[in-house]
């Protein structure tokens, strides 16, 4: 009798190639995340700088601080206020932006940014701080950055 032709893969091979991906698949994703991070920490350090820049717009124009986040962003659905400047998105105006947590407090004299992952180790593992200084500086940890914290570079 004549043999008749195999075809298809055997169970064992199907079984090392499927082991295989799971090993780049688990060599790759802690990069992957990794990557993730610094990308929503790279993200916070723009919306800060932002901040300051519209910051100081608003000084000039209204010759003081914005008090808070929202005093920059865009009017309440349809609600043209003075205290809504509309110099940034609504998102960075309700505080929580690309897996950072704002918060921002002003007055005559000067401002406060703080930002925070909103999980640390997560979306990001260092905070930050700035004022109207314009240096934003960062703390590699938990603790929210401060006044005295290390200096970005």
């Amino acid at each position: 009798m004549p043999k008749s032709k195999k075809r298809g893969f055997s169970l064992i091979e199907l079984l090392i190639v499927i082991a295989i991906i799971l090993i780049i698949v688990t060599v790759a994703l802690p990069k992957l995340n990794n990557a993730t991070r610094y990308a929503h920490e790279t993200a916070a350090i723009k919306a800060i700088q932002t901040i300051q820049t519209v910051q100081v717009q608003y000084n000039s124009q209204y010759g003081r601080y914005a008090a808070s986040l929202t005093e920059l962003g865009p009017p309440a659905t349809g609600n043209a206020t003075a205290a809504s400047a509309d110099l940034i998105d609504g998102g960075l105006a309700g505080g929580e932006k690309s897996g950072y947590k704002f918060t921002m407090t002003g007055n005559q004299a000067g401002y406060v940014i703080s930002a925070s992952p909103v999980a640390f180790g997560n979306t990001g593992s260092r905070t930050f701080y700035s004022d109207q200084s314009m240096v934003i500086r960062e703390n590699d940890g938990p603790e929210l950055a401060t006044a005295s914290s290390k200096e970005l570079k």
